[in-house]
């Protein structure tokens, strides 16, 4: 019995071959215990750099209290080498921990950036391509936060009781003064959190907003330039910066505030610690060295929290960008088998296939079954909005199905290994769009193509002679920036790329939109001859020339099928509204 998706989860017994494909959940838990494992190291290295922070206020108190006393300048030179090698140890330790941070933020890239690509292409399709690029964003960013210096400040904050230790041996009033001070700034830190975190979440969010819309709009540069759109778009544009700008001026203001206060309170503590100090050495409970010692043990254990405040913003949109990477990488997105299928020459079965689109109750494709051998051509006619675009997507197992499937050779269209699918699939959308690099690089599908077979399938489109007359021929770079091609040339270099190395399954979505009467008969040509080599050939047009090449019809109406059978047995039939002009045509 064939496989099917139901309820989008794959039935028990899926064969999953070569490499263990790595669930979602278990990415998202392995990239915790990396970060958790290098936390680790670099809290332990935090240890040690704290204990040797203790260098400077040792060395203060034994100069005043030993060497000035007792005058002796072997003490001394034997201080300076004690406290400058400690600092080449700490400076050493500092760098390792800088490192460990920028190991760990690598270690996530390298882990997340294909799982994450993967499940931004799928985001894509599913809700457009702004949460995809957002994506690639987080990934970026968080890799930047953990090789940022904001990142170090918990850790010495966590380590920060043992300059309060050397406080209190010094004088419990010294540790009492360390002890409130400290409580005073970790509670300004959470008034901060506070008042800014959920501002700062907004902001971001109407940000992302913001770039994502503008960023979709100028890829229509065109349209907006010729009809005056510009002002339009924006006023749009503005309204969402400044609802953006608002939210983040406030948000700074406040954490500015915060800093602002908390750092002068960090500086009034350490004044009154030295007058706390200066009124112990007057009372001759301390000595002088410990009044200075004191000062700076007190200033380097306000630091981190200092610190803290200072890049709590940071961390916020570090933990907004984790949450986001999260989201995404464990979302309903698709579970494909990972052991490689080899070329299929069978039939192509549509059983029983159901798809709704999430948030919709109502199915787009209702039940449709159908089956094709090898070297038959379908074409696929309807009204718009009749659900032919969404079958292509279906027969490439770009969506998943809600029920049913589609099986090419007895294979789950859906849940083939994509690498392996590509293979044996050609698939010309009905928006064209060429990625950036060559022309060779386009139709050889951006991997390291034989050039004889992009030659095979340019002169199948028949673009041979036209690629030759481009500025570089094939190693013309095309895509945004680059050499402008007209509709009809994107549409046949597409058609090219569709038909490199031979496809068996091929699905033509609008394939003559763009074309002229020459570029229409050349596609005729290549679907000719992709029947006489034995592929399934499957085209959704309206107009109607380009059916005359289909051995059978379908017509879509309404998610359903209507009709299906040979060409010259649909095409008399009479069929209400748009769909009768069309097949009368043909």
């Amino acid at each position: 019995m064939r496989d099917t998706v139901q309820n989008g989860t794959t039935i028990k017994g899926q064969i999953r071959g070569g490499r263990k494909q790595s669930s979602p959940g278990l990415l998202v838990s392995q990239a915790k215990r990396v970060f958790l494992s290098g936390l680790f190291y670099a809290a332990a290295l935090s240890v040690c750099l704290n204990l040797l922070q203790l260098t400077m206020p040792l060395f203060m108190l034994q100069v005043h209290d030993r060497v000035l006393n007792s005058q002796s300048m072997d003490t001394l030179g034997m201080l300076i080498i004690l406290a400058i090698g400690a600092l080449v140890v700490l400076g050493v330790l500092e760098f390792i921990r800088a490192l460990s941070f920028q190991a760990m933020g690598g270690a996530l890239v390298r882990r997340l950036n294909m799982p994450v690509l993967a499940a931004a292409v799928q985001a894509s399709v599913d809700q457009g391509l702004s949460r995809a690029t957002q994506s690639l964003r987080d990934i970026s960013e968080l890799r930047s936060f953990l090789t940022s210096s904001a990142v170090t400040a918990p850790l010495d904050a966590a380590w920060s009781p043992i300059f309060l230790g050397a406080l209190f041996l010094l004088h419990p009033l010294f540790g009492l003064i360390g002890a409130v001070s400290a409580a005073l700034l970790l509670c300004g830190g959470l008034i901060t959190d506070i008042l800014t975190r959920q501002l700062t979440k907004e902001a971001n969010q109407t940000n992302i907003e913001a770039v994502s819309k503008i960023g979709a709009s100028l890829r229509h540069a065109e349209a907006i330039e010729a009809m005056g759109m510009l002002p339009a778009l924006a006023a749009r544009w503005r309204a969402l910066q400044l609802e953006a700008l608002s939210a983040f001026e406030t948000s700074g203001r406040r954490s500015k505030a915060m800093s602002s206060i908390t750092r002068s309170l960090r500086y009034s503590i350490q004044i009154i610690t030295l007058s706390a100090g200066a009124f112990l050495v007057l009372q001759q409970e301390i000595t002088p060295g410990a009044m200075m010692a004191s000062s700076i043990l007190v200033g380097r254990l306000l630091i981190p929290f200092d610190s803290l405040i200072d890049n709590w913003r940071q961390w916020v949109l570090a933990a907004g960008a984790w949450h986001r990477l999260e989201a995404i990488l464990t979302a309903d997105v698709a579970i494909r088998q990972t052991m490689p299928t080899p070329h299929s020459s069978g039939d192509i079965v549509v059983d029983k296939l159901i798809y709704a689109a999430p948030g919709l109750d109502v199915p787009i494709i209702k039940g449709i079954s159908f089956s094709l051998s090898p070297g038959e051509v379908l074409g696929v006619i309807g009204p718009s909005a009749a659900g032919k675009s969404t079958l292509a997507r279906l027969l490439v197992g770009v969506l998943r199905p809600t029920s049913g499937g589609v099986f090419l050779d007895g294979n789950n269209t859906y849940l083939w290994e994509r690498s392996s699918f590509g293979q044996v699939v050609g698939y010309l959308p009905q928006s064209v769009s060429l990625l950036e690099g060559t022309i060779r690089e386009n139709i050889g599908r951006m991997a390291d193509s034989d050039p004889y077979k992009v030659l095979e399938a340019a002169r199948l489109a028949d673009i041979h002679e036209m690629v030759g007359r481009l500025p570089l021929g094939y190693d013309t770079p095309v895509g945004d920036g680059h050499l402008t091609l007209s509709g009809g040339q994107r549409q046949r270099i597409a058609l090219a790329r569709c038909l490199y190395n031979q496809p068996r399954l091929i699905v033509l979505d609008e394939p003559n939109a763009n074309l002229d009467a020459i570029g229409e008969r050349a596609l005729i040509r290549a679907i000719q001859r992709a029947r006489e080599s034995g592929a399934i050939v499957i085209i959704i047009a309206h107009r109607p020339a380009i059916m005359q090449v289909a051995d059978k019809l379908l017509v879509l109406e309404n998610g359903r099928i209507t009709q299906f059978g040979p060409r010259t047995s649909v095409v008399p039939a009479t069929m209400p509204g748009e769909t009768t002009r069309e097949v009368a045509a043909i």
